[in-house]
């Protein structure tokens, strides 16, 4: 699914290239390395070590990318969240997924908006409504399990308005529960990227080994005049 116009960012459109490219790359790399290797051919083998050693490069980029820009993409999703908050409409059809999306977050992590319930305040459909309705992904009671995109109605608010205090919603926005998430995780999210880079480093060890055994063995194929 492709994010409207006023949802895109270069950072985040240049990152998803990058993960189309390289999942594209994992799967020929593969292809050629069974093929090398089957069939003892040096230069499948060497293209094969060639791919491993851009994929490494390049996810090793990627993580220095992320680790000295976290700021500059911080701020572009909190843009693109913002945007997203505030053209939330559950008949809009066109970004139904793109929303639901957005409403499994909200209710797995318990949060409500991308710093708080505050920036529900500025969706066009609540504002009409007078504050009186609020997103169900981010109810704290039982009607937060209701994720078809849609707003729940605010029990008995005064005079016929209602301020985003007034909800029965989570206080913590996502911004905070998606940092927090990533900290309890920390250790097995090192853990997967450290072990696909040792699986990567063992696959270029072995197709280098192969091709120096090839090499042996067309060297001993060969005549003494």
């Amino acid at each position: 699914l492709l994010a409207p116009t006023e949802m895109s960012s270069p950072s985040l459109k240049t990152g998803a290239y990058i993960l189309i490219g390289v999942g594209a790359l994992t799967m020929l790399m593969g292809f050629l390395g069974c093929l090398g290797a089957v069939n003892e051919i040096r230069c499948l083998l060497g293209l094969y070590f060639t791919c491993l050693m851009v994929i490494l490069i390049t996810q090793v980029a990627a993580g220095l990318v992320i680790y000295f820009q976290k700021e500059r993409l911080k701020d572009e999703l909190s843009r693109i969240v913002g945007n997203l908050i505030k053209n939330y409409d559950p008949s809009n059809d066109d970004e139904r997924n793109l929303q639901h999306a957005w409403d499994y977050v909200q209710h797995e992590i318990a949060c409500c908006g991308w710093t708080g319930a505050k920036d529900w305040e500025n969706n066009e459909i609540i504002i009409n409504k007078s504050m009186t309705v609020y997103p169900c992904s981010c109810s704290n009671s039982s009607k937060g399990s209701e994720l078809d995109g849609r707003f729940c109605d605010l029990d008995d608010p005064i005079n016929g308005t209602a301020t985003y205090a007034d909800w029965p919603v989570h206080e913590q926005g996502c911004m905070d529960g998606v940092e927090k998430w990533l900290k309890d995780n920390l250790g097995v999210i090192l853990g997967v990227c450290t072990g696909v880079a040792v699986i990567e480093l063992l696959g270029m060890i072995l197709s280098i080994s192969l091709c120096k055994n090839i090499h042996s063995e067309d060297y001993t194929k060969v005549p003494k005049s």
